[in-house]
């Protein structure tokens, strides 16, 4: 099977052949290698027109693993194919590697990057963020916050709102932006790399070995990842003289969590806005994009023509959310949500509302640590009284 470089598709015309961008039209419609046509996996066998004037043609994926199989596939029968090596990622790696070149030119584009913020995202961003801030008191004079970034959207977003209100807001606090490197593959580090000097935000990075140690594991990996992660950067945060860690999750992280509980565990409960650690003492976690939707984080991504990293695991490509086939509970809920938006534009809020304007009068049971309520515990005397 052949292969071809990011620089060389680059450099083909229109007459040399024909790019095929293989992953879902959601992810091609953020952007995808200029010129390219979207066609999915297991339906390019429909489109013959593709070689006619015996053009050939580049197939990629996110990675390169797919666009490999699926080349692999049409050789066998015949088709002159060509797979792009890496995929579109290393079409993101090319093309912020070019910006980074540019020192003056990245100047700029961090600025218009900060005034998008406060201008075009004012409303649904700069609002929302300070709004969380103010109304759950995440933010105090004196704080020290680490600002964990894990290469994503949001983290990516968080440390650039936390880095502009330090700069323009009246409570002082000092910021560190810290990043754990648990492995990654050396195409997402040099991503989150390049995204850092682009919104202008330095990092503070540590190095672990987690991927490697949940590699063998078959049952629950991300979860234990994540303990493993959320451990191991508040012990950093702590050495650092932190006294907070701020994470990037935002207001349909948060409704997802409500309808989890529900559905899967028979709990009322939510992701709260901060948290007090139990295990670090002294530390405290703060979640200030815990008001902001994340359409409005897409948009501003997009607006800016920024690229992240889709999840932080090297191991993700079988994952739904990455590309793959195997859907979470959390995908479900992202996708049960989306209907109910299709539905109404009240229910995500209503969702939101629950857990803050609960009526105990109306509930069968509820607790808080070791004690426990029944309705039947005050029924009689309830009905005296009224």
């Amino acid at each position: 099977m052949r292969q071809i470089s990011i620089e060389e598709v680059l450099s083909l015309t229109k007459e040399e052949g024909v790019l095929v961008d293989l992953r879902p039209q959601e992810e091609f419609a953020r952007g995808s290698i200029p010129g390219a046509v979207n066609i999915l996996p297991e339906e390019i066998w429909n489109h013959p027109e593709l070689w006619q004037g015996k053009k050939t043609v580049y197939l990629f994926c996110h990675t390169g693993k797919k666009s490999e199989e699926c080349a692999l596939d049409l050789e066998k029968e015949g088709y002159d194919v060509v797979d792009v090596e890496g995929g579109y990622r290393s079409y993101l790696r090319y093309t912020l590697s070019q910006f980074t070149k540019q020192e003056e030119n990245l100047q700029e584009r961090t600025a218009q990057i900060e005034r998008s913020i406060i201008k075009k995202f004012r409303k649904p961003i700069w609002r929302r963020f300070t709004k969380a801030i103010k109304e759950y008191d995440l933010i105090q004079e004196g704080d020290k916050i680490a600002v964990c970034i894990s290469g994503g959207k949001d983290s990516m977003l968080l440390a650039k709102l936390i880095q502009e209100i330090k700069k323009h807001g009246q409570i002082p606090f000092e910021a560190i932006y810290l990043v754990m490197n648990p492995g990654y593959n050396e195409d997402n580090w040099k991503i989150i790399q390049n995204n850092a000097k682009i919104l202008g935000i330095p990092l503070t990075v540590f190095e672990t070995e987690i991927f490697d140690v949940v590699a063998g594991i078959e049952k629950n990996p991300c979860y234990l990842c994540a303990r493993m992660r959320r451990g191991y950067l508040y012990s950093k945060a702590k050495e650092l003289g932190c006294n907070k860690i701020a994470l990037g999750h935002h207001f349909d992280d948060v409704i997802e969590t409500i309808l989890m509980g529900m559905l899967y565990s028979g709990k009322i409960e939510t992701m709260m806005p901060k948290l007090n650690s139990s295990n670090f003492a002294g530390m405290e976690l703060i979640r200030p994009l815990y008001m902001v939707k994340e359409a409005d984080i897409k948009a501003w991504r997009d607006y800016n023509d920024l690229h992240f990293i889709q999840c932080a695991c090297r191991f993700t490509e079988h994952c739904a959310t990455c590309g793959g086939d195997r859907p979470s509970k959390r995908d479900e809920m992202k996708d049960l949500i989306a209907q109910f938006r299709n539905t109404s534009d009240v229910i995500e809020s209503n969702i939101f509302n629950s857990v803050r304007n609960i009526n105990l009068r109306t509930v069968i049971g509820y607790h808080k640590d070791d004690w426990e309520y029944n309705f039947l515990d005050d029924y009689d005397k309830y009905r005296k009284d009224s």
